[in-house]
């Protein structure tokens, strides 16, 4: 399923409306924390193409079809601009410049290709059961920076 962005900044709430209704269906309850994050990252990744490409861009989401106990959530943001997308690091003081860094610390996977004139953007969150005696926490995060992946240690 996708969505059409245009690059415009009020996209980018209807970019998280959408993404929410398209939850109902996917067996991802609302309240659960991994409905929240994919939110956030929604607005991260929308807002970056918003803002810095100042052109039209696509929002994917691939969402389980049920509610299964684990299963991987992927999001892409395509859009036209060939600039690629560059981590920055910044002091506390600033008010932006940090929402790569925190698709870097919220997914469990991430990462950049070009799409023809443009670039795809895209991460994945895996949804695991609640950790519990017999049940082990999901583990392998794998962040990606310039397209290159690196093994976390």
């Amino acid at each position: 399923m996708q969505l059409e962005i245009r690059p415009d900044p009020a996209e980018v709430g209807r970019a998280r409306r959408w993404a929410r209704s398209r939850l109902a269906g996917s067996g991802i309850g609302a309240d659960e924390s991994l409905a929240e994050t994919l939110i956030l990252l929604v607005s991260e990744l929308v807002t970056n193409a918003v803002v810095h490409t100042g052109c039209p861009a696509v929002l994917r989401l691939s969402l389980p079809g049920t509610a299964a106990e684990t299963a991987t959530v992927r999001l892409e943001v395509a859009d036209r601009s060939a600039q690629a997308p560059v981590p920055r690091w910044v002091d506390g003081e600033a008010t932006g410049g940090r929402g790569l860094a925190l698709v870097d610390g919220l997914a469990d996977r991430w990462g950049w290709s070009c799409e023809g004139t443009g670039k795809r953007i895209w991460c994945e969150l895996d949804r695991c059961p609640e950790p519990g005696p017999a049940t082990p926490a999901c583990t392998g995060r794998t962040p990606a920076y310039d397209g290159l992946a690196y093994e976390a240690v």
